[in-house]
């Protein structure tokens, strides 16, 4: 047998309470010495009393409770902004319902700061410049950061459900939890600082991945290094140099003025003269080329801090395409877009790169070409020749570094400077499957 519903034992017993009064008024009212229009209308109205306030009891306790149910199903929802009224303190009933909206009031509060957490959590994550990955207990990721998606040069969408193995992500789930790796991705490549973690969601383990790049950390600290060398290289060189240069000038001219004059004895040994004029002559243009030479270098300790304003990437290549005229130069268009960045320090950029395809193809090529695409966040531009290429690739960005005859090796120095100085990267290589260099530049869109 079905057992009774709480609302049925509601109603009956509000039956029950008003059954013995009725009864008896009724079994009076029919006893007593009443007419038949008395005792049928008393009747039906004792009846009516005591069955409607039977009803509006049960109604009253269902109505109070299914308020609750709803409160409840609310909250359960999430759903914190319901609220009951009319209630106080009073009663029983007002008391429960001023404590469940106490409930819903902390609740949603709770809910407001766990939000603005995991906001605050998601927005260091974004903006933090190391690269996070998580994956599952069976190897696929499954949250990367914007870092990240740079350095594996693919959206989210693209990344999200792939292993650790697919995505070259492999050898950091292995060996020990914190270590210095030598790594290569599409956004980059050098030595990488890897500390992995673990943590459960769902009840089910999970790997932390935190991958940050050594290289630009160590090449600031080797530029600093160097630009405090160069000025102080720069100013005893000066100090030095300066002198050296006017007594040289002084001296050369004296000689001429009495060559010219005729103040020398005829006894006096031309050749010593001629040797005298022509060592002074050497002096001065050495300490010329070494001012121009530490001018050069200091270019590099004084680069100032880019200021950023949209630029016109079709524009931008095609003005400095157009200034190399030694060699003509093939242009392989992308799409229009535009980034923020430093116009002129961009163009000094990307006129140093292809002043360098130039001289490898007046060496020993026939063209050089520039061109740029859209790689998800990042533009990407390429300049290469089909020049000898180049033998020793590890030094190309070390300042004072060149394999050009009268080269000061700080072009290339400056390039990636410029280039982190926007956030990006700049590479070197040589060509693979043909003759020739590469360079590289990636910048954020």
């Amino acid at each position: 047998m079905k057992p009774l519903s709480y609302e049925h034992r509601i109603q009956l017993l509000a039956v029950a309470a008003g059954l013995p009064g009725s009864v008896i008024a009724l079994i009076l009212l029919w006893t007593g010495d009443y007419s038949s229009r008395t005792i049928w209308t008393l009747g039906l109205l004792i009846v009516g009393l005591w069955l409607g306030f039977a009803f509006s009891v049960r109604h009253r306790v269902v109505f109070s409770l299914q308020t609750l149910s709803n409160l409840l199903a609310a909250m359960r929802e999430e759903d914190f902004s319901v609220r009951a009224r009319g209630a106080s303190r009073d009663d029983a009933m007002g008391e429960v319902m001023i404590e469940v909206n106490s409930l819903s009031e902390t609740l949603r509060e709770q809910r407001l700061g766990a939000l603005e957490a995991n906001a605050l959590l998601r927005t260091v994550m974004e903006e933090i410049d190391v690269a996070i990955f998580t994956f599952d207990n069976e190897n696929k990721l499954r949250l990367v950061n914007r870092a990240g998606e740079r350095l594996l040069a693919r959206p989210v969408e693209r990344l999200l459900g792939f292993t650790a193995a697919e995505l070259g992500l492999g050898a950091c789930l292995e060996g020990d939890e914190v270590r210095t790796m030598e790594l290569t991705f599409p956004g980059g490549s050098g030595r990488w600082g890897m500390r992995r973690g673990l943590f459960r969601q769902a009840g089910l383990p999970h790997h932390l991945v935190v991958l940050s790049d050594l290289s630009r950390a160590l090449r600031d600290e080797e530029r600093q290094a160097w630009q405090r060398l160069i000025r102080v290289m720069g100013h005893e060189l000066n100090n030095s140099l300066a002198p050296i240069q006017s007594v040289a000038q002084s001296l050369e001219s004296g000689l001429n003025s009495l060559r010219n004059e005729g103040g020398l004895q005829p006894e006096m040994n031309r050749g010593l003269l001629d040797d005298l004029q022509q060592g002074f002559g050497i002096i001065r243009s050495r300490t010329e080329s070494l001012s121009r030479f530490m001018a050069a270098y200091s270019r590099l300790a004084r680069l100032p801090a880019p200021k950023l304003a949209p630029v016109s990437v079709r524009e931008w290549i095609s003005r400095v395409a157009m200034l190399e005229t030694r060699v003509k130069v093939k242009i392989d268009e992308g799409p229009e877009m535009m980034i923020s960045g430093d116009a002129d320090q961009l163009e000094q950029l990307l006129i140093n790169l292809l002043h360098n395809a130039a001289d490898a193809v007046l060496e020993c090529g026939s063209q050089a070409s520039v061109g740029w695409s859209s790689q998800d966040s990042q533009l990407e531009v390429w300049v290469t020749d089909d020049g000898p290429g180049i033998q020793n690739t590890a030094n190309v960005f070390v300042p004072f570094f060149t394999t050009k005859p009268g080269g000061t090796g700080i072009g290339l120095a400056l390039s990636r400077q410029i280039a982190e100085a926007h956030g990006g990267t700049l590479t070197l290589e040589n060509r693979r499957g043909s003759r020739g260099c590469e360079a590289r530049l990636r910048l954020p869109r």
